[in-house]
C-alpha cells in the first residue's frame, strides 16, 4: 500500500466540507465507502466476486488498518459459509464503516477531530481539513481523465465508478453540473480499465448501492 490513501478515504475527502468538516450527502457516502473498501479488498485479491456473491480468498493482513479491520469483520460474518451475497455484505458494512474512515484521516494528519455539544448535550464530530495537499492531488487525477479525457489507472477509474454508481457527481465536480460529467464518468466506469472480474464486481456493487440509498430514502421520508 506505500502511503497511498485508500479509494474509501479518498470518496471521504471528496466529501467532507472543508471548512466545517461536516460530511456532505451522508446517506450517499456511506454506501460507497463501503463498496470502496469492498473492492479495494478485491483488488488485493483478498476477496474474490463471482456474480452477485463474494467470496474471502485470503485472510493475510494488507498491512491497512482499514482493510485488515473489514477483512477479519467479513470472516467472521462468512463463518463457515464459501460464499454470502455482496448487497447484503454491504448492507451491513454501510452503516458502520464512516467512522473507521473518518478515524483513519485523522491518523495520517489530513483532518482534525472536533466535538461540539449541540443544545449543551448531544456530541457532534466535525473533521475540518488540516492538510489539503492530497485532496487537491486526488481532484486534479479525477479532473485529468473526467475533464481532460486522459484514460485513468485502475484504482482513479474504480473511484470514478463508485462516486458514479453512488451518484456524488456533485461532491467530485462541484462547479460542474452532474449532466455535464456523468457521461464521461459511465464511460470509464464501463470502460476497460481492469479485468473483467473487477468490472463485474464493480458493477454489481453498483446496483447494490442504489439498493441501499433507495431504502435509506424511505427510510427517513
Amino acid at each position: 500500500m506505500g502511503t497511498t490513501i485508500t479509494l474509501a478515504e479518498e470518496i471521504m475527502l471528496l466529501s467532507l466540507d472543508d471548512e466545517s468538516g461536516a460530511v456532505r450527502q451522508r446517506q450517499s457516502v456511506a454506501p460507497a465507502l463501503a463498496g470502496a473498501i469492498l473492492l479495494e479488498l478485491v483488488l488485493a485479491e483478498r476477496v474474490s466476486i463471482s456474480g452477485k456473491h463474494l467470496e474471502l480468498r485470503s485472510t493475510e493482513p494488507t498491512g491497512e488498518p482499514l482493510l485488515d479491520d473489514r477483512l477479519r469483520l467479513m470472516e467472521t460474518w462468512l463463518r463457515r459459509l464459501s460464499r454470502r451475497r455482496v448487497a447484503d455484505w454491504l448492507m451491513k458494512d454501510y452503516m458502520k464503516v464512516t467512522g473507521p474512515v473518518l478515524e483513519r484521516l485523522g491518523e495520517r494528519g489530513l483532518v482534525a477531530e472536533q466535538v461540539h455539544k449541540v443544545l449543551g448535550v448531544f456530541p457532534q464530530r466535525r473533521y475540518p481539513e488540516v492538510d489539503g495537499t492530497v485532496e487537491r492531488a486526488l481532484r486534479e487525477r479525477l479532473a485529468t481523465a473526467v475533464l481532460g479525457n486522459v484514460r485513468p489507472d485502475d484504482r482513479t477509474a474504480g473511484l470514478i465508478a463508485l462516486l458514479h454508481g453512488a451518484k456524488l457527481h456533485r461532491l467530485a465536480f462541484p462547479d460542474h453540473s452532474p449532466a455535464s460529467v456523468k457521461p464521461r464518468m459511465a464511460e470509464i466506469a464501463d470502460g476497460q480499465w481492469a479485468a473483467e472480474g473487477v468490472r463485474a464486481a464493480v458493477r454489481d456493487m453498483q446496483a447494490a448501492m442504489v439498493v441501499i440509498m433507495a431504502a435509506t430514502v424511505v427510510a427517513v421520508s
